[in-house]
């Protein structure tokens, strides 16, 4: 539930905000619904409430080409929901209850994951429980899949996540809650980046916003500047480069190629109000 807003209150403070919308979202959502507008065949695993919203959470993927077979039902719990203030700057604060998703359990996914033996690329990141994602990477590990972590919202990890990823993609903030480092240019974001790579992640992407994106890859090694766009609402910015980033990947693209088409999606989605509704697709990025 997004509410524009001249600037944002101080506590205690109620101020008259202007237009008010409501937008499919969530972090995974995000993701999925980027990843399949950028061209990637979908697989979702979530939980919903058995609630309207999570009916209608459950329509908009199908009408987006996700699959929806792994999506779950809590007959007790309300499905997730987030309120986000966007100012005049474009910029978001936001507030999530989590309902449901926050029920996922590792026996649920498991079931579904081992039923996806031809999916080599996962995607994940914090709105669901950490012990999933602890399967996740333990899963990635025995099996030889890809495993990307979007670390957001920002919390600490277990070292045992870190050994089962194949890439994380902090934005600053993460990254410094993660290792410590405040990233303000590229030999901090090269420090940051060993950190990451000591704990045993392969490949390391950290989000830079405006600035674009800097890599340590297998391949390619630096700062990818972003595209300058006038923006109206960076909500699920990070999402939507992250949903075309695996795309481009698991295509084959190289890590130079890859980083360059999640750039140019964020950028597009930020142009646009809402969450998956600024997804660009496939032939808005190829442009």
């Amino acid at each position: 539930m997004v509410l524009k807003t001249p600037r944002f209150p101080k506590p205690g403070e109620t101020i008259l905000g202007g237009e008010f919308y409501v937008f499919q979202g969530g972090k995974g959502a995000n993701q999925a619904v980027a990843a399949a507008r950028a061209g990637g065949k979908v697989h979702f695993i979530c939980k919903v409430g058995n609630d309207a919203f999570g009916e209608a959470a459950i329509q908009h993927y199908t009408q987006e080409d996700i699959d929806v077979s792994g999506i779950l039902k809590d007959e007790k719990v309300a499905t997730g929901v987030a309120v986000i203030a966007v100012n005049a700057e474009g910029e978001n604060s936001i507030t999530v209850a989590s309902g449901a998703n926050a029920l996922l359990v590792v026996d649920e996914v498991a079931m579904i994951v081992e039923k996806l033996v031809s999916v080599q690329w996962l995607i994940t990141q914090l709105e669901t429980p950490i012990e999933v994602l602890i399967y996740l990477a333990r899963y990635a590990r025995e099996q030889g899949k890809n495993l990307i972590l979007n670390p957001a919202p920002a919390a600490s990890l277990p070292d045992e996540v870190y050994e089962g990823l194949f890439l994380i993609t902090p934005n600053e903030t993460e990254t410094e809650l993660l290792t410590g480092i405040e990233v303000t240019d590229e030999v901090t974001a090269k420090q940051a980046s060993e950190i990451f790579k000591l704990k045993g992640v392969q490949n390391v992407i950290i989000t830079l916003g405006s600035k674009g994106a800097y890599v340590s890859s297998q391949s390619f090694t630096g700062i990818v500047a972003a595209i300058k766009v006038k923006a109206i609402d960076t909500t699920a910015a990070g999402d939507v480069f992250n949903g075309a980033l695996i795309v481009a990947l698991a295509e084959g693209e190289d890590w130079l190629e890859a980083v360059q088409f999640a750039c140019k999606a964020s950028a597009i989605s930020v142009t646009k109000m809402g969450a998956q509704a600024s997804a660009p697709f496939r032939e808005e990025i190829n442009v």
